[in-house]
């Protein structure tokens, strides 16, 4: 999953199936994965970043995306950290198929953050996810950036510096 601007690529990452290992066990908030099976479709799977098919066995669970990008880098996101509720597959998932950035049909919020973990800003964006991705990054203190859905505040997934 990545766009390209005229000089660089941004890969849309999901959530890591080391992670994903983990969260079918316990989730960041300390509970059991509880899964269902999806009666709608719809919602976005941050596993693979497409959004569920009705019948899909999909769970919520509590994920602490800053934690642990945090912990893979080495930075203290101090009160930054913060967890909250995504969709998963219950069971094992390949990945991401489509080569586009996932989630661009609605607003969004790009939240970027630095190397030790602080939080520099963020951006409401309606349609141009490379040109925003693009100036995010022109920041030379900007690490990693969150995209987010606007209505929950929840996150989707990330764009690390290329």
């Amino acid at each position: 999953m990545t766009t390209t601007s005229t000089t660089r690529t941004y890969p849309a990452r999901p959530i890591s199936p080391e992670t994903l290992t983990d969260l079918r066990t316990t989730d960041d908030a300390g509970h059991p994965m509880t899964p269902f099976t999806d009666d709608e479709g719809g919602a976005p799977l941050r596993c693979c970043l497409r959004r569920s098919a009705r019948g899909e066995r999909i769970a919520l669970v509590s994920y602490a995306p800053l934690r642990r990008w945090a912990a893979e880098t080495g930075a203290a996101p101090g009160a930054y950290d913060e967890q909250g509720p995504v969709f998963i597959h219950a069971d094992h998932c390949p990945g991401p198929t489509d080569p586009a950035l996932p989630f661009t049909d609605a607003h969004r919020v790009l939240r970027r953050y630095s190397t030790d973990g602080r939080i520099l800003g963020g951006r409401l964006v309606d349609d141009d996810f490379p040109t925003a991705l693009t100036e995010a990054f022109a920041d030379p203190d900007v690490a990693v950036v969150h995209v987010r859905a606007v209505e929950y505040g929840c996150f989707l997934y990330e764009v690390r510096r290329p």
